[in-house]
């Protein structure tokens, strides 16, 4: 069994242009405003067009959500 703990999946329309993670990076970074040391991991799964970013942080994680109303 696995757990997602600290885990955000951002989910992308399925009819959206395949993203590269050059464009993945820029995202969680320039818009998202994480700094590297509060990403602990990022799993992409191109077919499904998710990506999951593990924080280090709970407390980060919920600020995140807050400020982007889980979206």
């Amino acid at each position: 069994m696995s757990e997602k703990q600290n885990t955000i999946v951002c989910a992308f329309e399925p009819q959206s242009p395949r993203i590269t993670a050059y464009d993945i990076h820029d995202w969680i970074y320039d818009t998202m405003r994480l700094q590297e040391n509060e990403v602990a991991m990022v799993q992409v799964d191109g077919t499904r067009r998710h990506v999951y970013i593990k924080f280090w942080e709970y407390k980060r994680m919920q600020e995140i959500l807050m400020a982007t109303n889980a979206h």
